[in-house]
């Protein structure tokens, strides 16, 4: 017992907790555990979920293809209104996602282990911390590493500096650590951590809709539940085939660099035909084997390609720019972080911009939560903040920080127009950047290789993700499952850069995240109710002073 614990008040320890201690009854363990088994018998016959959200998927699409002006006003007059009306939602949720987060790993919850007391991690730490980097937002180190410093620099958001200069340089990347840093990752840890809870340590199954127990009861064992299961399915599908059409325009604007090859929508439909395939076969070996090893591999190259980056080019304006950015970004926390339009440009930049990465990494959150639920058993909930939270935060700001302040000091002194080249194509910059710098066609060619097995995990562990959702929660879906995922996941890529490009795909993941920031903020609430039920404080109470004096004087 610390020293604070003796000043004003005792805690008496709680009574050993049950061998598999997931419940503080017997009756709502053995609920769980009927479900789970449940689950795992009926993996081979999936259930209304999946034929429900399969058909929603197919129609969306079809409807794509047969109407695309149609579908395209629709989805672009509800973004319009979405973002001039309720847009600051999505910020508030996720500034909450980092509050709760924080308080969970500074708490008493914070030694909760995510599994039984006895449990301890699957993977090492590298290997964990790799997965997550890579399978969550990987892509988005090539695809925006570049061209979101770039263009905040050459257009510094909200006018707060003057274009193309040092506070510019400062604003753009404060700018891009507020869209990729904490706010993002916190929307996925409390997913994360609230599906890793529901699972491993009150054996539910891995679906979103039993960790809403608390607030709706037994609704979430109906059709309530499942209509909540089936949007969070659509809302993954949307999320995560932004990211393959961003990837499979890299890789093409990649190739087309090296290699000269021609740009366009066919060999787009090409690669990701190719890499569909690839994702596909790695998610049917397994998150042991596939998505572990693909993880380690891209974040050795990663790691190699930052490096080369930061000493063959501007080293010290990187390092300079580094701590003045970062020190931007927390002192101006809470007035970015709440920072809302105020005229009709701010708007359109804030839909461009801001409100569409919350949106993104809140219709990743599904998505994201259970793989990194699978991924974490045994890890306590400390860990987990620190892991999910916390270093890939600092990561993506280095990163971020090497690659876009590289191009924006060859903007400011060799007049490289990076920045131009961003404006016309964002998937340019990147490789505009290498081009820069020597051994300019092996760094193109490295980075080719990244965007592909980004593509590769990403996609494997969204398969992973989507076919476990749709078969009733079991955490190891079948074959059949797994592969009709995989391939409906390219066709829906494919079909969406039909239609509208990669403009319909952002709206489609902007508009599934709406009423994500309603249940993110539910599994908030709910988890920290969970958490003190938690069997590892089942007869826990304050002894008062007064009462501790009559201990003491008896």
């Amino acid at each position: 017992m610390s020293d604070n614990d003796t000043r004003d008040e005792v805690h008496h320890a709680p009574p050993p907790a049950p061998h598999l201690g997931t419940e503080s009854t017997e009756t709502g363990f053995l609920t769980s555990s009927v479900t789970v088994a449940e689950a795992e018998r009926l993996k081979h016959r999936p259930g209304a979920v999946f034929w429900i959200s399969i058909g929603l998927v197919i129609a969306f699409t079809l409807w794509a293809m047969i109407s695309p002006e149609t579908l395209g006003g629709s989805m672009t007059a509800a973004m319009n209104w979405a973002a001039a009306s309720i847009g600051w939602s999505y910020l508030l949720v996720t500034l909450g996602c980092i509050i709760l987060l924080v308080y969970l790993a500074m708490s008493r919850f914070g030694g909760i282990r995510l599994g039984t007391d006895e449990d301890r991690p699957e993977f090492n730490t590298w290997a964990w911390l790799a997965m997550i980097l890579s399978a969550v937002m990987g892509i988005g180190l090539i695809s925006y590493g570049v061209a979101e410093p770039i263009s905040h620099f050459v257009t510094p958001p909200h006018g707060l500096a003057e274009p193309e200069t040092m506070d510019a340089a400062v604003r753009a990347m404060q700018f891009s650590y507020f869209d990729w840093g904490p706010h993002a990752w916190a929307v996925f840890g409390v997913f994360g951590l609230a599906i890793a809870y529901s699972t491993h340590r009150r054996h539910n199954t891995g679906l979103v809709s039993p960790m809403l127990r608390p607030i709706f009861g037994d609704l979430v064992d109906g059709w309530f539940g499942k209509m909540i299961d089936i949007f969070a399915i659509i809302a993954t599908l949307f999320g995560t085939t932004t990211s393959l059409g961003l990837g499979a325009s890299q890789i093409i604007e990649g190739m087309s660099q090296v290699f000269g090859l021609p740009t366009g929508l066919f060999p787009q439909i090409v690669i990701i035909a190719v890499i569909t395939v690839m994702f596909t076969l790695s998610a049917l070996s397994g998150v042991h084997r596939g998505i572990k090893w693909l993880s380690q591999i891209t974040m050795l190259l990663s790691a190699g390609l930052g490096v080369y980056v930061l000493f063959a080019g501007p080293t010290n304006f990187v390092s300079n720019l580094f701590f003045r950015s970062v020190g931007q970004y927390l002192s101006d926390f809470f007035q970015v972080a709440l920072l809302t339009p105020a005229t009709p440009d701010d708007v359109a930049w804030m839909q461009w911009w801001t409100y569409f990465m919350m949106a993104w990494w809140l219709s990743w959150g599904a998505f994201v939560g259970v793989f990194l639920a699978k991924i974490s058993k045994g890890r306590t909930i400390r860990q987990f903040v620190a892991g999910v939270m916390g270093i890939p935060s600092l990561v993506f700001f280095a990163w971020f920080t090497i690659m876009g302040g590289s191009a924006i000091n060859f903007d400011m002194e060799r007049g490289a127009g990076i920045g131009a080249r961003a404006a016309e194509d964002v998937n340019s910059a990147f490789f505009a950047l290498l081009g820069e710098l020597p051994l300019t066609t092996l760094t193109s060619i490295i980075a080719i290789i990244l965007v592909v097995l980004y593509f590769v995990s990403g996609a494997d562990a969204n398969t992973f993700v989507l076919s476990m959702l749709s078969s009733r929660g079991t955490l190891e879906p079948t074959r059949p499952v797994l592969t009709v995922w995989g391939v409906l996941t390219g066709l829906s890529a494919v079909a969406m850069l039909i239609v509208g490009g990669l403009s319909a795909l952002q709206q489609a993941a902007m508009l599934s995240a709406l009423p994500f920031t309603v249940i993110v903020a539910l599994l908030g609430i709910s988890l920290v109710k969970e958490l003190q039920k938690d069997h590892r404080f089942v007869g826990l109470h304050t002894v008062t002073r007064d009462e501790m004096d009559q201990l003491i004087s008896r």
